[in-house]
Formats: C-alpha cells, sequence, structure tokens
C-alpha cells in the first residue's frame, strides 16, 4: 500500500487537471482516488468484455433456438460475490482511515482563524495579524484552521493540499493543513455563494519558517490576538459581573469550562465545545443550566463572528484556579 501511495501520484501528478502535491495528506488521498480509478476501469473492462464475448458465444444461431443452463457453478457464484465484497471492505476501511486523518488535527497544530464573507477570505493569524484574500504560511507546521461564516455558505478549498471543507453560517467547522513546500498555492470557495462567486479566491503562500517569521516582523505591528482581543471584549461586555472566578447566583463561572460536560436544565449532559460556547452567547436561552435564571442577554447582532471566535477563544484559555491545599484552608479557617 505504501508504495501504491508512493509511485500512483509521482506517476500521475503532472497529467492536466491534476494538481501537484503540496501538503502531507495529499499523497494518501490521490493514492485514494487513484485506486478507486483503477478498479473502475479494471471491473469496467472485465465486464464489458465477458459481455460482449457471451453475447457472442452464446447467441442464438436459427429462428426457434432456446437457451439451456448447461450446468450449475454454485463455487463461482459464491466467487462473485466474495470477491467484489472483499474489495469493498477493504476500500471502504482504507477510506475511513484517509477520512479521519484529515478530520483531527495534529495536537500541535497551530491555530488560524478564516472567516468567509460575500465574496472575499479573512484570515488571521495566532499573533492577530490580518491578511484579505491571500493567506501566508510556514512550511512544515500543521495548521489547525478553525473556519466560519459570516453571511451564506461558503466552502475552503485549496486543491494542492486535498483539502475542502463547508464554512456553514451559525457554527464553526476545522479543517488541518501541513503544507511539504513552499510557493505560491490557489485557493477557492467551492460552495455557490452568490453573483460573484466565481471571484472568491486568493493565494495560498507557503515560505520557510525563518522567513516567515521575518514576514511577519516586516508586517508592522500586529493587531491584538485572538485571546487578548476576547479578553477586552469580555471587560467591555462586562460578563465578569455574572462569570467569575468562582461559580455566583448570578452565572457560573468560565474558569476550566472548556471541555468538560454540563447537565442542562433539560437533564441532557453535553460537552462544552467552541459550539457550545457561540451558542450560549449568541442564544443563551436555548441551552439553560439547573440552578440559573435566565437572566444573561443575547448579542446576536451586537458581536461580529470574528469578536464570537475571539471571546470563544478567550474562554477557552480560561483555566480552573488551583485548589488550596489542606494545610493553608485550615490555616484560613482558623
Amino acid at each position: 500500500m505504501e508504495t501504491l501511495r508512493q509511485f500512483l501520484p509521482s506517476f500521475f501528478q503532472h497529467l492536466p487537471l491534476y494538481p501537484e502535491q503540496a501538503s502531507t495528506v495529499a499523497p494518501a488521498v490521490d493514492a485514494l482516488y487513484l485506486a478507486w480509478v483503477a478498479l473502475s476501469l479494471i471491473f469496467s473492462v472485465l465486464i464489458v468484455g465477458a459481455t460482449v464475448y457471451l453475447g457472442v458465444r452464446y447467441r442464438r444461431r436459427r429462428v426457434g433456438d432456446a437457451g439451456e443452463a448447461d450446468f450449475e457453478a454454485p463455487a463461482v457464484e459464491l466467487l462473485s460475490m466474495a470477491v467484489p465484497f472483499v474489495i469493498a471492505m477493504a476500500m471502504f476501511v482504507w477510506g475511513t482511515k484517509v477520512y479521519i486523518d484529515l478530520r483531527r488535527p495534529p495536537e500541535d497544530a497551530v491555530e488560524y482563524f478564516a472567516f468567509g464573507k460575500q465574496w472575499m477570505w479573512k484570515y488571521q493569524h495566532p499573533n492577530g495579524l490580518r491578511q484579505i484574500n491571500d493567506l501566508t504560511i510556514p512550511v512544515d507546521t500543521p495548521i489547525k484552521m478553525t473556519l466560519a461564516s459570516e453571511d451564506v455558505l461558503h466552502a475552503f478549498f485549496v486543491p494542492a493540499f486535498r483539502v475542502k471543507q463547508d464554512v456553514v453560517p451559525g457554527r464553526y467547522n476545522v479543517v488541518w493543513f501541513e503544507a511539504t513546500k513552499t510557493g505560491q498555492f490557489r485557493m477557492f470557495c467551492a460552495e455557490y455563494c452568490g453573483t460573484d462567486h466565481s471571484k472568491m479566491g486568493g493565494i495560498v503562500t507557503v515560505l520557510e519558517k525563518e522567513e516567515y517569521e521575518a514576514w511577519l516582523r516586516g508586517e508592522g505591528q500586529p493587531t491584538a490576538s485572538p485571546a487578548a482581543a476576547g479578553e477586552d471584549l469580555f471587560t467591555s461586555l462586562a460578563c465578569s459581573t455574572c462569570h467569575g472566578v468562582e461559580d455566583s447566583e448570578r452565572g457560573p463561572s468560565l474558569h476550566g469550562l472548556f471541555g468538560s460536560e454540563v447537565r442542562l436544565a433539560s437533564g441532557t449532559t453535553i460537552e462544552v465545545d467552541e459550539r457550545y460556547l457561540r451558542e450560549s452567547i449568541l442564544n443563551p436561552l436555548q441551552k439553560v443550566r439547573p440552578g440559573y435564571l435566565p437572566l444573561m442577554p443575547t448579542y446576536a447582532g451586537q458581536v461580529t463572528e470574528e469578536q464570537v471566535v475571539s471571546l470563544v477563544t478567550y474562554i477557552k484559555g480560561l483555566t480552573a484556579p488551583p485548589a488550596p491545599e489542606a494545610g493553608l484552608a485550615e490555616v484560613a479557617g482558623g
């Protein structure tokens, strides 16, 4: 299988309409695709060939001839079912592995943000630097791209990286990639999003890590990072009035909340992830926790999608306060 991954893509990568490979996942995606094409061609030839052969070999030669079953071959029938089944299951397992690899960013992936808006892409680097349509990234660095839409359905698509992910209004999606070569690669919106959909694209520029750092410095003073911007917004919106370090009567603490499981007033238990935090900001009455009155106002229409992402990023970084040591607790109690 490893030989197939290496040979087939290198053999076909210079064909017209076949984009070059420029990411770690591209060889696996191409090998899977080409394997399906090869299997389809092989079975197409076998089926057409058998149809033509049997049609000629057993054609009616005289008027009134009727075909008869010459023999029974249960082994052949079983084999004709078993072979496609085994091939289909093998391809299913292979495809599932590729899909899982595409859906799970590495633990050390650096988080970037992309916002789709008719008809442009807005990117934000980890240090807060922003770009419009064109994106600059370092080579050999796994990148987790958190995607959000400010209006309609879009899709983030970089053919050379073999990654495509829908950008759906009202939710966050994630795509990850690791560029393996420097250069410039086209990116597109792959979902029709309006009149100027065809113009919604840009260039992904991949630089060596040292060149990327120099490019960041050359872009001037970046704006606040998403977490820092979220902290400023958290303060300006007076969120700390209800959400302090510890739970209060007005609202629960947000420290250490991300990644945990909470019980709702409906009795269900859900995991606190980016979607839950976003919904709690824009539609706080949808999922209320027991013991708290529905006092939180909605911020829908008051904050932009970028500001929501900043708030979510800030809340994700709020760690739980350390538990007091037993000895200090006793002294304080005494």
